[in-house]
């Protein structure tokens, strides 16, 4: 039979090598999904040993809003003023601005913001998981998009006046005076009495002065002052912070969060967020730059390193250093490499929005959190009266003079650039800001983020000018993109909404997890009472199958959803049914009075055309589902097609790996492990599988 799955010849030894790789697979593939149980271990080695060990990346598995909670929205974009072959490029620079502000803004590290035509109408879909605050969102996203052309402020703060302070400083002598008639009450009175009669914090006071749990980082001041005082006594002195003047009383304590202490050497290069520095033209030149300072990077020489290569903004003062972090307070992937990166020892290379960074590791604890309760006196300083001095100041130039931003090419060299074109007004405020920065930046914001700092070489009056700086196409597309969606801003109008709450979100996943638990135990149980060993052999590649799975699903960050949970369960029956036609195959083989080691080979050829159609007619469903379909069909079509694939894997490779190795050890006449089989006595020498 013309086969590609023809049987082959195998010694026990290489039958024995690939079963080794199949669990070496299953290994992996959990080890993949649940690092947190090598991460103990590995911490308990660097505990005891110092050897370092790095730790993996434990990321957990990325849920969709039906699962975790947040805000659906749909916008309509007013794209009536904009000529029809550019209404495209415009709501697509709508959708990048809007994933800009939810990252942001709003601090979801998941959005899924895509743009949809129906009928002649462009909308954008934003699933912002994990939101609460639904009018914030749409608040947010909803503004208008404001491009600004900013220059450095080259003057510093002004000095207060007389009046300014003697304002402040008889302000402060009656806070002072107040706090003290609060030591003389609380002698008489009891802490929460005082709190509602003096405490000038309205959230706190609201709570009997409750703060809740406190971290250093929040109120280091106060916490100084809890770690070093028992529960339930109270400040003798009023504990001054930034803000005020605070009697205190500590509650109870925790523990809190896990922090890193670290310092980092960062490379940025031009296109870079905040990147100031042209001394990096591309990306491919920081890269190499960084990859020959990690070669020689070591714990004794790393502030020097930083102090010399370092193109971050007083590294050279600090030597990078960062002081102690947590969760949440820096990038992900620098605060992923940060916590992954074992004590005292140097990270590998990590990109990130501002470039590639080294990070090494000082330290690392697990923080303590204080209840405090508290009786609140303002107070003022300078920055009440004066506010600091702002690092970039407006230019006058705006997206309003701005008529159009493009990608072009040099005409003698080739290099891709973005064209601005100012209209008469823009030319002339144009001309007088590049006049007087000539050899200095000038920043383009965009909702107050710098998207592009370029350096000005010469005055330009024309209204044309050119961004250069080696930038790849997909760059200066997007940088052009970003810059038309607040030249030729696009109205946008909310005409859907939904919250799906939190709490449901909980419920779903938790019965989604059962249902898959028992479903796969069901599954589990029928093929070993109706296949007996085989059906055992089958749960070993389901498990295998499984972990596989679910290991990709967390490589490629599949967005987890209900409907694709369903895909993923759908899919388990497809792996079993694939184990389900090879072994009634199997069974009319031996019936056939075929050798044990014959009729596996040829139940796994004959049964491998119908697993074969069957798979790839769900595979191709799964094609047109992806490219047709919106949102959760998508989801359920993806987890379906990866399961399948993965199926097939399975079924065919590891299955009949586990057979050969297995069957050997059985005599298939009267045992009632292989149903139906029955040999003679002649052909008992040949069972074993060569």
């Amino acid at each position: 039979m013309a086969s590609n799955l023809a049987p082959k010849k195998f010694t026990r030894t290489q039958i024995r090598w690939r079963v080794a790789g199949s669990f070496a697979l299953l290994l992996l593939c959990l080890v993949i999904v649940y690092p947190s149980a090598v991460n103990s271990s590995f911490k308990f080695i660097n505990e005891k040993l110092g050897i370092g060990v790095p730790l993996l990346p434990d990321n957990g598995f990325n849920l969709g809003l039906d699962l975790q909670g947040g805000a659906h929205l749909i916008y309509q974009a007013d794209t009536i003023s904009i000529p029809e072959a550019d209404r495209a490029e415009a709501v697509e620079g709508v959708r990048d601005v809007i994933e800009r502000r939810v990252r942001g803004g709003l601090g979801v590290a998941e959005p899924l913001v895509q743009t949809t035509k129906v009928g002649s109408d462009y909308r954008v879909i934003v699933e912002l998981p994990g939101v609460t605050d639904v009018n914030e969102a749409i608040g947010m996203i909803g503004e208008t998009p404001v491009l600004a052309f900013k220059e450095q402020n080259t003057q510093g703060s002004r000095e207060m006046t007389a009046e300014e302070t003697k304002e402040m400083n008889e302000y402060n002598k009656a806070a002072e005076k107040k706090i003290n008639q609060v030591y003389a009450d609380l002698r008489r009175i009891n802490f929460t009495d005082a709190v509602n009669r003096y405490s000038e914090d309205l959230i706190s006071k609201s709570n009997n002065g409750n703060m809740g749990f406190i971290t250093e980082m929040q109120y280091p001041e106060i916490y100084e002052w809890a770690q070093t005082h028992k529960n339930g006594e109270t400040s003798k002195t009023a504990i001054k912070t930034d803000d005020g003047l605070s009697i205190l009383k500590r509650i109870s304590e925790k523990e809190g969060q896990t922090q890193v202490d670290a310092a980092h050497l960062l490379i940025c290069y031009k296109g870079a967020e905040r990147c100031d520095s042209a001394l990096y033209k591309n990306k491919n030149e920081a890269k190499a730059k960084i990859e020959d300072l990690k070669k020689q990077a070591t714990a004794n020489n790393f502030a020097d390193l930083v102090k010399q290569y370092s193109t971050e903004p007083g590294a050279y003062e600090r030597g990078g250093d960062l002081g102690w972090f947590e969760k949440g307070d820096m990038v992900p992937e620098f605060e992923d490499a940060a916590f992954a990166t074992a004590k005292g020892q140097i990270s590998e290379i990590v990109e990130t929005p501002f470039g590639f960074h080294l990070i090494y590791k000082k330290d690392e604890r697990v923080t303590k959190e204080y209840e405090v309760a508290r009786i609140f006196v303002k107070t003022k300083n300078e920055t009440d009266f004066v506010p600091p001095a702002e690092e970039w100041v407006d230019s006058g130039l705006s997206g309003k003079q701005l008529k159009r931003a493009e990608v072009v090419s040099d005409s003698r060299t080739g290099q891709v650039q973005v064209s601005l074109q100012f209209d008469t007004d823009g030319a002339k405020i144009f001309g007088d800001v590049t006049s007087r920065n000539v050899g200095k930046p000038v920043a383009i914001f965009l909702d107050g983020q710098p998207i592009s700092v370029p350096t000005v070489n010469e005055p330009i009056r024309d209204g044309n000018a050119v961004i250069s700086g080696e930038f790849t196409w997909e760059e200066a597309r997007l940088l052009a993109q970003r810059l038309n969606s607040g030249a030729l801003p696009v109205p946008i109008e909310l005409i859907s909404q939904q919250k799906v709450d939190a709490t449901l979100g909980a419920d779903s996943l938790a019965s989604s997890f059962k249902a898959g638990i028992f479903g796969l135990i069901l599954v589990i149980l029928f093929m070993i009472l109706y296949y007996r060993w085989p059906g055992v052999v089958s749960v070993i590649s389901l498990i295998v199958y499984a972990s596989l799975t679910l290991a990709i699903f967390k490589l490629l960050g599949v967005t987890l959803t209900l409907s694709g949970i369903a895909g993923f369960i759908l899919s388990v029956g497809m792996a079993v049914d694939a184990n389900v036609l090879v072994f009634e195959r199997l069974k009319e083989e031996l019936k056939n009075k075929k050798t044990l080691a014959t009729a596996v080979e040829e139940a796994f050829v004959r049964a491998w055309s119908s697993i074969r159609d069957s798979n790839i007619t769900t595979l191709i469903s799964c094609v047109f589902l992806i490219w047709l379909g919106t949102g959760f069909v998508q989801g359920f079509a993806v987890t379906l097609a990866i399961g399948v694939i993965a199926s097939m894997f399975t079924a065919i490779t590891v299955t009949r790996i586990l057979c050969r190795f297995s069957f050997a050890w059985f005599k298939p006449e009267g045992n009632i492990l292989f149903l139906g089989a029955g040999k003679s006595n002649e052909e008992k020498s040949n069972n074993e599988i060569k």
